[in-house]
């Protein structure tokens, strides 16, 4: 088993989208802000007119107020919410790994370079890092546990979860 590392620091809590640095410290968000990002969550392409006309404000402040929560870090980007099985990623699983202590940096680094890779977490309990991962087939899924990550140094363990069914809860547009 994998030994616990300390908490996590705040520095590692507030780096900014990629680890690219410390965020600026989060600022209250307010209804409007609330209702901003329920809309753009539901529609990541609605315009700032229409988020405006939405929310009750000016174009200009609906304009600021967008680019202050992106400056915040609380928008991390925007993007399109895909089908993985009609993309041709039918098979999707959640892969545990158990790591060397202190290395969650240098294994983020490499699990973002994997082909399928849709999320890493460092978590607390059994094991450290949880991975979801999109591929085509299993045999896909197959090689990239076997030769691709059990071949990372810091890789103590791994354990595969194959997704059987799986629901995005974000709001849909």
């Amino acid at each position: 088993m994998a030994e616990r590392r300390g908490p996590v620091s705040s520095e590692q809590m507030a780096e900014g989208p990629g680890g690219t640095g410390p965020l600026p410290p989060a600022r209250p968000l307010d209804a409007i802000d609330q209702d901003i990002l329920r809309m753009l969550q539901a529609d990541g392409r609605a315009s700032v007119r229409s988020v405006a006309e939405r929310v009750h404000v000016s174009r200009a402040n609906a304009y600021a107020r967008i680019n202050r929560l992106v400056e915040d870090g609380v928008i991390r980007g925007f993007g399109a919410r895909v089908d993985h099985e009609r993309a041709g990623h039918g098979t999707s699983a959640y892969i545990t790994l158990k790591i060397v202590q202190n290395t969650w940096r240098t294994v983020r680094e490499q699990l973002r370079q994997l082909p399928g890779a849709s999320h890493i977490a460092l978590v607390g309990g059994d094991f450290d890092v949880l991975l979801l991962v999109h591929m085509p087939d299993n045999r896909t899924l197959r090689e990239l546990v076997l030769t691709r990550l059990q071949a990372i140094p810091e890789v103590l363990s791994t354990r595969t979860l194959l997704v059987f069914e799986e629901e995005d809860l974000e709001p849909q547009g």
